[in-house]
């Protein structure tokens, strides 16, 4: 079936979908940034983790970054490349088969690397160990997404490292980003290398996270690629890894879905729809995150019960699960279609099926404008999560 993605009239049931030529797109630039600053740029299926566009991946990077036994096999066994694996905490019953499938294992204390390490290397004489550093800065204002605000139960700090590492500890992972631009890196680069650089030569590769948003239309490029070959040029034994997650799927598809209400209540009209907030597009509550709905003007600080105004409201028995107010440039209509921009990266890894609502389907829209359902979703799918 093909499709108009201005406005996709004939999907007619709710639909994550993904654009090929998008993510064509964001591939391309990340593997050039790679590529000119001579680092590896790594997918996070924290936030994507459509295994079926795997063959598309793989023209253009070669590994993963995992952070859970499901994650790492989905990689070894679907990616078709062992992973980069990182856990808050892993477990006596996983730790065996985590390591069988990873090519590097970052441990979060010094206390999980002592009792897992040897174990590990028992499993996998190649795999590599790196450990979690707590850099004690971010710039994420949002505390649900800051791993270094006070308390933090990730990394190790610079005051509890030791002057000589543990023997076997080959490299450094920092993460302490989210949606952030080249100059959050910037800042947070030189607060490294003053809190850690002393331990540098003792590592033979430093993994810098995810949350660098390089695909994303106002992110300074130049100014990355710069920062890393000034990095590399200072300590040229190291070996650079990233690993965004939502760069790769960047403004690459929408979840579209019907009008199926719409009822009013003290002036206020709400738009009941066939998708749920809380379900299926979590973060929008959860961060919160504001949608673009294609066609509309938010109008959350100014008018809310003004002409063709409606509150969006999921499907759902949850009394909180509706977002924002929208102002539209018709009257909204039964069946037609409300398009959200942007929901392939997080949201299609944290979708659930609370109160049973019809889980959208997941579609590749082909650079031909043709539609291929890759997932739908029935009764037996929702049955299966109480087996």
């Amino acid at each position: 079936m093909k499709t108009n993605p201005t406005d996709f009239a004939n999907i007619l049931r709710p639909t994550y979908i993904l654009e090929e030529a998008h993510l064509r797109r964001n591939l391309a630039l990340v593997a050039s940034v790679a590529e000119r600053a001579g680092v590896e740029i790594i997918l996070a299926f924290k936030a994507y983790a459509l295994w079926k566009t795997f063959p598309i991946f793989r023209e253009y990077i070669h590994s993963t970054t995992a952070s859970s036994l499901a994650e790492a096999r989905l990689g070894f066994e679907a990616f078709g490349a062992p992973t980069h694996t990182f856990s808050p905490a892993y477990t006596d019953y996983e730790i065996d088969e985590i390591a069988r499938c990873s090519s590097h294992l970052v441990f979060n204390s010094l206390g999980q690397f002592e009792r897992y390490a040897t174990r590990a290397k028992a499993q996998n004489p190649a795999i590599s160990f790196g450990l979690r550093l707590n850099p004690e800065y971010s710039e994420v204002d949002t505390l649900l997404y800051n791993p270094c605000a006070p308390g933090t139960r990730f990394g190790v700090a610079a005051d509890k490292l030791p002057e000589a590492l543990p023997n076997g500890i080959d490299g450094f992972h920092f993460h302490c980003h989210c949606e952030s631009g080249s100059d959050v890196f910037e800042r947070t680069l030189t607060h490294i290398e003053e809190k850690f650089g002393k331990w540098f030569a003792q590592v033979k590769w430093v993994n810098f996270g995810g949350g660098h948003l390089m695909t994303r239309a106002d992110y300074d490029v130049e100014r990355l690629i710069r920062l890393l070959t000034d990095f590399k040029a200072r300590y040229p034994h190291l070996h650079i890894i990233m690993e965004p997650g939502s760069a790769f799927a960047w403004q690459t598809g929408a979840l579209v879905a019907q009008v199926v209400d719409i009822v009013e209540d003290h002036a206020i009209k709400t738009a009941i729809l066939n998708v749920s907030f809380t379900a299926h597009m979590p973060d929008c509550l959860e961060m919160p995150y504001q949608p673009q709905v294609r066609g509309a003007v938010c109008t959350n600080e100014g008018e809310q019960h003004g002409e063709r105004v409606y509150r969006l409201g999921g499907n759902s028995c949850l009394s909180g699960d509706w977002m924002g107010y929208w102002q539209f440039d018709h009257e909204l209509a039964i069946g037609e279609n409300i398009i959200f921009e942007d929901m392939l990266h997080y949201t299609t890894v944290k979708t659930n099926m609370f109160n049973g609502i019809s889980h959208p389907s997941i579609a590749l829209l082909r650079t031909d404008n043709e539609v291929e359902v890759l997932r739908e979703y029935d009764y037996e799918d929702y049955k299966s999560r109480m087996d």
